[in-house]
């Protein structure tokens, strides 16, 4: 058999090529670790509360939360703040529902 990634031969059973990493058969790239995170939660926090970084406390990614957060609650001084905080957070919720963004704050895969 030879990897539909990279082209190099694997054995017949191999789950992953050992050349590549790239899952072999697309049933066993199916995440179940039970402590994964969704990904269309993830993609929909960031489109539709992008602004507060709700979808980075999600993932664990606090620090760029509370930049998020801070942005958009202060910013309204200068009224730009929340409107970057927004595009930014619907450019990352589409990263996350794209598969862009893969992975959560532990490096864990984002499941379907």
């Amino acid at each position: 058999m030879f990897c539909r990634k990279c082209g190099k031969q694997i054995d017949d059973e191999a789950v992953v090529c050992i050349h590549c990493g790239v899952a072999t058969n697309p049933q066993s790239a199916i995440n179940n670790d039970p402590l994964a995170k969704s990904k269309l939660a993830g993609g929909l926090f960031g489109i539709l509360l992008g602004g507060l970084g709700i979808h980075n406390f999600y993932l664990g990614y606090t620090t760029k939360g509370v930049i998020q957060l801070v942005l958009t609650l202060v910013g309204w001084v200068v009224i730009v703040g929340p409107i970057i905080a927004a595009i930014w957070g619907l450019i990352e919720g589409i990263m996350i529902l794209t598969g862009s963004i893969d992975r959560d704050a532990s490096g864990r895969l984002l499941k379907e």
